[in-house]
């Protein structure tokens, strides 16, 4: 079953990637108390990942506190270096990246995707949502190949 509007997060293992190195996290605790904007990509270093997705929430990561969003976090089925290295290439302190390594979160959402015909194998899809207190308010998944509704710009204009 895919999560929706007025779900709770699934209570899953996510590996925060901060500057001392990987820390555990639980989803549950991550996401309660505050409001995220949570984007999820099918790999870092990708090419619409790279050169769209991450930057977008980069540059309007402003805009999107200034309308009360707390935290603007990042998921991908890769490991938590791999996630900061990407964090430190293209990306800023303002975004955190919640490293989902063997894709247990994307699985528990229902929001799994087959990359194995181009070396992939199970990956997340690319899709936005915004969780408030631990239930999903918002959310936004692109059909295969899509990159419109998971952008920055949409997920602003829904705040």
């Amino acid at each position: 079953m895919t999560i929706a509007v007025g779900d709770k997060i699934p209570d899953v293992t996510l590996v925060k990637s901060t500057a001392e190195g990987p820390e555990k996290v639980q989803s549950a605790d991550y996401f309660a108390g505050k409001k995220v904007a949570l984007f999820s990509v099918p790999g870092a270093y990708t090419p619409t990942c790279s050169a769209k997705h991450l930057p977008g929430f980069v540059d309007k990561s402003s805009e999107i506190k200034a309308k009360g969003v707390d935290e603007i976090a990042c998921t991908a089925v890769n490991d938590a270096f791999v996630m900061e290295a990407w964090n430190k290439d293209a990306g800023s302190q303002d975004i955190t990246m919640l490293a989902d390594g063997n894709a247990d979160f994307v699985k528990a959402l229902g929001l799994t995707m087959d990359g194995s015909g181009f070396g992939l194998g199970t990956r997340g899809q690319r899709f936005s949502m915004i969780v408030d207190d631990g239930k999903v308010s918002e959310l936004n998944v692109e059909e295969a190949g899509d990159f419109k509704v998971s952008s920055a710009d949409h997920l602003l204009s829904q705040l």
